[in-house]
Formats: structure tokens, sequence, C-alpha cells
């Protein structure tokens, strides 16, 4: 039964390479045929790319614009999609008492300086520490490492869209975002908080992000492949992508005084995260299953990476513990987002409860039909390298929607 401490919610925004609006992302989903794959700027290597952006649409100075990084514009035109969703933005009292929780792993590396110093490296007989400080102290921008810091997002956001309450960021990949979720949700339903906004943003477009994943043989070098078939496939299964996703989430009490519309409840998220061999994983998933209730929900929305051994894993867990329950992998279509790869599992779960359609499958086989629309969905992410994190949204009822 509803309750006025339900944890709710009433916004969403998206951004990826399907479109920009939660709207014309579903129709994307609804309609999903084939992913939007750029594999020409990086090749071997593929991306999914964002479309055309007018970032003015949501950050209208173009100060504002220039001094931002790309992960931040994501992130910070992301979030304004989200208060406009919720019909928040531009509400001086609303936004002066909204929390915000961001999970951002920081900035990006400058390319050009990095490419110096290998050059440097590679035909300096000079002590090498001597080349590198060389290139550092003339060629590195003073405010590099400012635009790099991780809570510059959350920052931007507060000026741009005017979110003036408390402000945490959080750090470390997928867990990052499955704890900001998770600690919003907390103070909600702890009376901390009435209202909050919460998500993540990344830049798949860039190549030390590439580089990093590449240097632990992650990224997928063949033909995409829905992301539950890629272990015959060349490469280490992961693709990349760039996007945003953003939620609003209240308490039902006060979702329903201001007569917003309210999408799903968000029920208890649990998460774990330590040694990700095969049998430590599975009995961790086993024992967030057992938290969360994940088994008996109508579908069950993953965000699993890509990254063979983990995927397997998560892959193995859902057949041998859910083996009824239809699952979407949702990487397939969006690419991997690495902070926002829960926020955007939930925000898709919470538009299929929200128009009463199921979401189709995937591409591949192990994603079976759905017999109706879900009135429950389980999400569940399985971090490439750490953390796991699930919980079920149930179909709303009751304030406005």
């Amino acid at each position: 039964m509803p309750t006025p401490d339900d944890v709710v919610i009433t916004g969403i925004g998206l951004l990826t390479s399907l479109g920009e609006g939660a709207e014309a992302n579903w129709a994307a989903l609804r309609g999903f045929s084939a992913p939007v794959l750029d594999r020409e700027r990086f090749a071997p290597y593929a991306v999914h790319p964002l479309p055309e952006i007018d970032w003015s649409q949501q950050i209208p100075k173009r100060g504002d614009q220039r001094q931002m990084e790309a992960w931040q514009r994501i992130g910070t035109y992301t979030a304004g999609l989200a208060l406009d969703d919720a019909g928040i933005k531009g509400d001086e009292a609303l936004c002066a008492t909204m929390d915000m929780i961001v999970a951002a792993s920081g900035g990006e590396r400058d390319v050009d300086v990095d490419s110096m110093i290998l050059e440097k490296a590679g035909e300096s007989d000079e002590d090498i520490g001597i080349a590198i400080n060389q290139v550092l102290t003339t060629e590195l921008r003073p405010t590099l490492f400012l635009a790099q810091l991780s809570n510059l997002l959350a920052g931007n956001i507060s000026i741009v869209h005017k979110v003036t309450g408390s402000s945490r960021t959080f750090m470390g990949e997928e867990g990052s975002g499955i704890s900001a979720i998770q600690t919003a949700a907390a103070r909600i339903r702890a009376g901390q908080s009435t209202h909050a906004l919460v998500g993540a943003s990344y830049n798949g477009e860039h190549p030390d992000m590439l580089l990093g994943f590449e240097l632990a043989h992650l990224c997928l070098r063949g033909e995409w492949a829905p992301v539950w078939d890629r272990e015959p496939i060349e490469g280490g299964g992961m693709i990349t992508g760039s996007g945003g996703a953003f939620l609003v989430l209240e308490s039902r009490s006060h979702a329903e005084a201001r007569g917003a519309k309210i999408y799903c409840t968000l029920g208890r998220i649990a998460a774990d995260q330590g040694p990700v061999g095969t049998q430590q994983t599975t009995a961790r998933l086993e024992r967030l299953a057992a938290e969360t209730g994940i088994a008996e929900a109508d579908m069950i929305v993953s965000s699993a990476s890509g990254a063979l051994a983990r995927t397997a894993d998560e892959k193995a867990f859902l057949a041998a513990h859910a083996p009824s329950v239809p699952v979407r992998g949702i990487t397939s279509a969006f690419g991997f987002l690495r902070d926002a790869q829960f926020p955007i599992a939930v925000a898709v779960a919470a538009l299929s409860l929200s128009h009463g359609e199921d979401l189709p499958p995937l591409g591949s086989d192990f994603e079976t039909q759905a017999e109706k629309a879900p009135s429950s969905i389980g999400v569940l992410t399985t971090g490439f390298c750490a953390a796991e994190g699930m919980v079920v949204l149930t179909k709303a009822n009751g304030g406005g929607e």
C-alpha cells in the first residue's frame, strides 16, 4: 500500500546516443533494431556517440558552456531535462531546498600534453623524469586540475539551475551511481530530505577513457552484438557510450502536495562490492536478490557492462535465480556509461512502468518475450570491475500520475 514516506520518481532526464529526453529514448528503445555507433573515430573500437546537442537549451550562457568539459556539459544539460520534467526548474523555492547527489569520477586528461610526453620519452636520451617535468611546467594549463575536480559537475548544476540545497558527490565508477541513488532515497525515507536531484554523466568519446579500459583489455574490437552475446567476439566486450541520466526523487507526500506526476515507487536499494571471482560475486548477488526480492519482479532491467567475465557471472546468476523473469540488457542500446549505469537503468524501468508497456527484447535470445506489461521491475547493475546494486520499482498508485 502507498504511504506518505514512499520514495517516488517525479522527473527523468536522459541524454544518450538514442536521443535527447526521456520520451525520445523510450520511443527509440520500443522500436530498437540496431544501436547508434561510430566505428571510425577510434577504430578498431566503436563508441555510442551523442547526437548534435544545442547546449543553450539547458545551459543558456556561452561562458558557462565554455568553462565546462564535455562530461560536465552532458551532466548539467541532463539535470536540466530532469528538472524540467519534474516541473521544478525555475521554481526558486523548490530549487533552493532541493538536495543534490551526483556520481562523478573526475575529468578528462589533456591528450595533447600526454602525447607530447610520450613523444619526448621515445626520442630523448636524457632522464625521462626531467623530460616529463619540462613538458608539465611549460605546456600544462594551470587550471587543468581545477577543471578535473569531480564535484564541479554538482557545482555547475547549482550555478546554472540554481539547485542550492545540500550537495554530495560520490566517486567510484558504477558503485558511485548506485550509492548516489541509495543515499538520496535513504535521506528521503528518514525525513532528512523531501526532494532530491540525483544522477551522473559520462563522456565515452575521449581517448583517455578508451585507453583506460583497453589497458585492461576490456574494449570490444569486433562487430556489435547484444551485451549478452559478446564472449566469442574479438576484444573485451565493452563498448563505451556518451550520455547522462538524472532523476528527481521525492517523498510521496511532497510530490502529492505539489500535484507532481509520479512515474513509480522506488523500493529498497541493496548494494555491495568485494572480490570479483565468480563464486564471491555470485554470493553477493544472491544476498542482494534476497534483500530486494528482485526474482519476484515482472521484468529485470540490467545495465551489465559487457566486460566478459563479470557479464558472464551476471548472466549465469540471472539464468539460475530468475529463469522465468524476462531480462533486458540496456547496454546493448546505450553502451557503457560508467557512473550512469545504475541511474539509466532505473530511468528506463520507471518509463516502462509509467507507460504501462514492457520493454521489448534488445536483440539477444537470452531476452525472452514478456507475457504482460510489468507492474514491478527489478534493476540490476554489476560493475565492470567492482560493485553490484539492485532495486525493485513498482507501478505508482495515486499522486496525480
